[in-house]
């Protein structure tokens, strides 16, 4: 085969192989102040970076995967830019995670006016204002029952920056659950996890010593009482800030038959 045949199948290759690399090189991270522009329909939150809006998504409830931050506090954005789109005058990032910084920021206080140019571009998924019982998103499927033979499983439940166990733990708990009563297991263990952030200006941001022990033992207590079948439940945890994004910010649960 010649060299001209080849140095395509190269190239296609090399992109392929790249995509994931490429794609972790235009992620971006920073903290800054979250925005709120209100538009006819429900607002949305923006923040700014090195003279750059970003979007970030809309007010919702407890039942959207996108969960607002909070005016009166810095806000750690990590997310990878889509080029080209923009929504309530900001670059889209997606995926986007959004943690709210635990220090007050009075300065965070921005709310601009609706204006028609940023109209949504799309029907939210409820009207604003509380949600009078009807939650924006439902509920997934329940998953199909496991076969056997059994198999170990571990799952990952992860967490903003700084953050423990909250109103979408008990959620995602759930599945882990099932599978744990399904299978019969005879063990579980959990392992926390603490990470650190390198921010796109080069600092680098660790979340508070202690956290991974204290996410393993919060989802530890939550297990307590739901597992009298089990015959051992345990839980260790890491003090040692694992450098990389929102993936790192977790607790493992090996559900083992």
């Amino acid at each position: 085969m010649s060299a001209g045949r080849l140095l395509p199948t190269a190239v296609a290759l090399l992109t392929t192989l790249s995509a994931p690399v490429l794609a972790q090189e235009r992620a971006i991270a920073f903290v800054a102040c979250p925005i709120v522009r209100d538009t006819s329909k429900v607002p949305c939150w923006l923040s700014e970076y090195r003279g750059e809006t970003y979007y970030l998504g809309i007010q919702s409830d407890v039942s959207a995967p996108f969960n607002p931050p909070s005016l009166g506090h810095m806000a750690l954005v990590e997310g990878v830019p889509k080029a080209g789109e923009r929504i309530c005058g900001g670059i889209v990032l997606e995926p986007v995670k959004v943690s709210v910084m635990p220090e007050m920021s009075p300065e965070c206080d921005e709310v601009l006016m609706a204006e028609p140019r940023y109209e949504l571009p799309f029907e939210p998924p409820r009207p604003p204002g509380p949600s009078g019982g009807r939650l924006a998103f439902a509920p997934p499927e329940p998953p199909r029952p496991p076969e056997p033979p059994y198999v170990a499983r571990t799952f990952e439940l992860y967490f903003p920056f700084d953050g423990t166990v909250d109103f979408k733990t008990p959620g995602a708990l759930q599945e882990i659950w099932d599978y744990a009563a399904a299978i019969g297991a005879s063990r579980i263990t959990i392992v926390g996890h603490r990470a650190a952030v390198r921010l796109s200006d080069g600092a680098l941001i660790e979340e508070r010593a202690g956290i991974g022990r204290s996410r393993a033992a919060e989802v530890a207590r939550m297990f307590t009482g739901l597992v009298d079948s089990v015959e051992k439940l345990e839980f260790s945890y890491s003090e040692r800030a694992e450098l990389g994004d929102w993936r790192l910010r977790k607790v493992s649960v090996e559900v083992i038959p």
